[in-house]
């Protein structure tokens, strides 16, 4: 694990060093570990290490760029988009677009909270009552602050998201659904926007050999060392942060020590059964009959019925 900055650590690389390159770059929103600029600006850096990266990677070898969404003024720039063209000036070939789907993280209200890492004017209608859905653990209460122990979610239901189920029942592959790591989470350490070991360790078993080499130029705590060590393989992570930096030589020796707690590979999302008192809505709701909502567990359709 390096603590330095990416460009100055990649720079000093030999080239063609490593078969998979895999990380989440920063997304220019204003996280506590960086400096937001113009979109340009950004893509311009983006597109600087991005090409210190291409040299790095063996021929053959993969990179894996995991991006959300850039939000400026309340509007959604995708940042695959702006990437796809960057990558193909740097002679890269897109082979999979991969969505990682998670049911629970940041919620919106004048849009479908952002599940998807991949309107017209400002002023435009997003009726988002009209479209809520039941929410999984509606008795989650608020466990810090003025709002300790009230209920912290909506009585009418949650933000659906941008990802709606359907349409990966419609499409069989390249949905990958992981929860993110939150709150009790068993990987969950001090960054805010942690992988889950679960999401690197497929990229490594598909994109690589044992004693291949993996590099992460933004490592946070480590979950692609971790990943890669746990599979044989040979990794480097870059982050200038010096506490991640420690975290992530902790999980690693932890990795070594047997003691490391991760979700295994390939667990099923828990489902509720509705009997958890998490699961339950909150008595705080049921006081005003027109604003609280019942919601069956299950439910079924009659095709014969209108």
């Amino acid at each position: 694990m390096l603590q330095s900055d990416t460009q100055t650590a990649c720079a000093a690389i030999p080239s063609e060093t490593f078969r998979l390159i895999i990380s989440s770059p920063p997304y220019n929103i204003g996280k506590s570990y960086e400096k937001q600029t113009s979109l340009e600006a950004y893509l311009s850096w983006q597109e600087t290490l991005l090409t210190e990266l291409v040299r790095l990677l063996m021929p053959g070898g993969s990179l894996c760029w995991q991006v959300g969404n850039y939000v400026e003024d309340g509007e959604v720039f995708p940042l695959d988009v702006y990437f796809y063209p960057l990558f193909k000036r740097l002679g890269l070939q897109l082979r999979n677009r991969l969505i990682w789907h998670y049911e629970h993280g940041l919620h919106a209200s004048l849009r479908f909270s952002g599940r998807y890492e991949t309107t017209k004017g400002r002023d435009y209608v997003f009726n988002l009552d009209a479209v809520r859905v039941p929410a999984k653990y509606p008795g989650k209460l608020h466990f810090r602050g003025e709002k300790k122990g009230l209920p912290s979610g909506n009585p009418l239901g949650k933000n659906p998201s941008d990802f709606w189920t359907f349409l990966a029942d419609e499409w069989e592959g390249g949905v990958l659904k992981i929860p993110n790591v939150k709150a009790n989470h068993p990987e969950k350490t001090c960054h805010p926007c942690q992988f889950p070991v679960e999401l690197v360790e497929r990229c490594v078993l598909a994109l690589t050999n044992e004693d291949d080499w993996v590099l992460d130029p933004f490592a946070g705590v480590g979950s692609t060392l971790v990943a890669a060590a746990k599979n044989n393989r040979r990794a480097v992570g870059i982050d200038r942060d010096a506490e991640y930096c420690s975290v992530a030589k902790a999980r690693v020796a932890d990795l070594y020590a047997g003691n490391l707690k991760l979700r295994p590979l390939g667990k099923p999302v828990h489902v509720p059964s509705g009997r958890e008192k998490v699961a339950q809505v909150p008595k705080a709701w049921q006081g005003s009959e027109d604003r609280t909502l019942s919601f069956p567990l299950s439910s079924s359709v009659n095709a014969d019925e209108d």
